[in-house]
């Protein structure tokens, strides 16, 4: 039925919303709107869908390198404490090393955010699981590994990853395990892994010092080292520090310390035939240069 605009009714609701002179036909279909009103007689818009959802697209809060090696009966896992706001040091007592069960422990580079995320269902995960196994079979590193690759990959393909780097470490039944997993779900192992600007610099020296009967100190060891030379050439690493292991004697994490550096090269350049010349030093009081 036609419903005329001079219905007294109708003119009320014309004088309280300041629409014009149309007509209303309840008897039509809703022709893809959400109302019998043709919004464009009575001055209005049609219904307009809503702008796609956005999805973070570059990492504010970022964490750098984590590095990590396989020793005889265990692995060590090494970041720094460092979270960086943009090129910022904002904070600097931020741990990125998160035990799991007695089995495994996982280390995070890149936004800290979605880390705190990722430890959070991951733990969630873990303990469904120690509830549901009334064996108690904890979880080990392998089965964290894959469903974490899963993960990063039904996120990518979401348009909405996660952005991190993880690191998973474990021990179980006298086997060590390392293995990495990047934001886009590809994931591997190896005797080494690093993450962040520490798969240029330092994932070289730790392959060069890599042995099947590596022990545990030497392991450590190696591991200061390589966030040493991370420091003095990653402008987004701090020289405190956090290193973990996992092996034979259980899950062990240090508190965080600093390490020791050495800047006395700065003031020595390396000429292209290896002769190490004096940077000269420009005196405060006059333009005269000294070696």
């Amino acid at each position: 039925k036609i419903i005329n605009s001079t219905h007294p009714l109708f003119q009320n609701i014309q004088i309280m919303s300041g629409w014009g002179n149309s007509n209303l036909d309840l008897s039509k279909p809703l022709d893809g709107r959400f109302s019998w009103f043709n919004h464009h007689d009575f001055g209005g818009k049609t219904y307009q869908p809503q702008q796609p959802s956005t999805r973070t697209t570059d990492p504010i809060v970022t964490g750098t390198s984590v590095l990590a090696i396989r020793y005889k009966n265990g692995v060590a896992i090494a970041t720094d404490t460092l979270l960086s706001y943009g090129s910022l040091a904002r904070f600097r007592d931020i741990r990125r090393i998160h035990p799991l069960n007695p089995n495994v422990i996982v280390g995070a580079s890149g936004e800290y955010s979605d880390y705190q995320f990722i430890t959070r269902f991951l733990d969630d995960l873990v303990t469904d699981n120690d509830i549901a196994d009334n064996n108690y079979q904890p979880m080990d590193a392998k089965e964290i590994y894959s469903y974490l690759g899963r993960v990063m990959y039904g996120r990518r393909n979401k348009q909405d990853p996660l952005w991190n780097t993880i690191v998973i470490a474990g021990y179980k039944d006298n086997k060590s395990f390392l293995g990495s997993v990047d934001y886009l779900g590809t994931h591997f192992q190896d005797n080494t892994v690093a993450t962040g600007y520490g798969d240029y610099i330092a994932r070289p020296l730790l392959r060069n010092g890599f042995r099947e009967d590596l022990t545990k100190e030497e392991a450590v060891k190696l591991l200061e080292g390589s966030l040493r030379v991370l420091f003095y050439r990653d402008a987004r690493a701090s020289n405190r520090i956090q290193v973990a292991t996992i092996g034979e004697d259980g899950v062990n994490v240090s508190e965080p310390y600093e390490l020791s550096t050495d800047w006395s090269i700065g003031t020595v350049t390396f000429a292209y035939d290896g002769r190490k010349e004096p940077v000269p030093v420009r005196s405060a009081n006059n333009n005269d240069v000294s070696a």
